[in-house]
């Protein structure tokens, strides 16, 4: 019965139709694909073409300098879009995770729930890259707005990101020597994608060998 039905769904979609679906899932697949090599920016850009625009109308936007959205999306996630904070396990019992952060950006709830809130996108979805991308630009500018803190700093941007506005303000990361060792790789990695977006940027703006 239900390989009748699927014969008939088949040949319902079949020919231009049945084609244009496998492509379609085939690229959804592709987009939600961690870049195969996420030390390069251009190379990034170069195999996810849709991200260089996300970022650029994110930079447009906030302010926020293309180079720090990324090395806080690689840091955070790995360019993982279903990506979450490991579980915790007692023996052999799975236990609950240490936090709700989850997708591209790995923005808790209640932080993600503000920013669809003050940018009116209620559709954002965590786990879609162009929304993530345009989060950290709003949180980054967030940051620089009430901390004070420059968009250029990325060692304190990303000390802001992660202890969150109040637990900045108390400098809660003092005492996390991770959390402040994670803080100076991000700083390192914004100014490799820095400089090496200097060197092909010319060829995204003007569609060059990436389009």
């Amino acid at each position: 019965m239900f390989g009748k039905a699927y014969g008939g769904l088949r040949n319902l979609l079949s020919g231009g139709v049945w084609t244009t679906l496998l492509l379609c899932a085939a690229l959804l697949a592709a987009c939600a694909t961690p870049p195969d090599n996420p030390g390069n920016i251009c190379a990034i850009f170069e195999e996810k073409r849709h991200w260089y625009k996300a970022a650029k109308r994110s930079e447009k936007r906030w302010g926020v300098p293309i180079a720090l959205q990324l090395a806080i999306l690689r840091v955070e996630s790995s360019f993982d879009n279903n990506a979450r904070p490991k579980r915790d396990w007692f023996l052999f019992v799975p236990l609950g995770r240490p936090s709700s952060a989850y997708g591209y950006a790995q923005a808790v709830d209640g932080t993600w729930e503000q920013y669809k809130r003050a940018t009116g996108r209620r559709g954002a979805d965590r786990d879609d890259f162009r929304d993530a991308v345009d989060f950290v630009g709003w949180y980054v500018n967030r940051s620089s707005r009430e901390l004070g803190i420059s968009k250029s700093d990325a060692y304190a941007q990303y000390l802001a990101y992660h202890e969150g506005i109040g637990g900045y303000k108390r400098r809660s990361y003092r005492n996390k020597s991770g959390v402040r060792q994670t803080a100076r790789r991000v700083q390192r990695q914004t100014s490799s994608y820095a400089r090496q977006l200097r060197g092909c940027r010319r060829d995204l703006e003007r569609g060059g060998w990436f389009f």
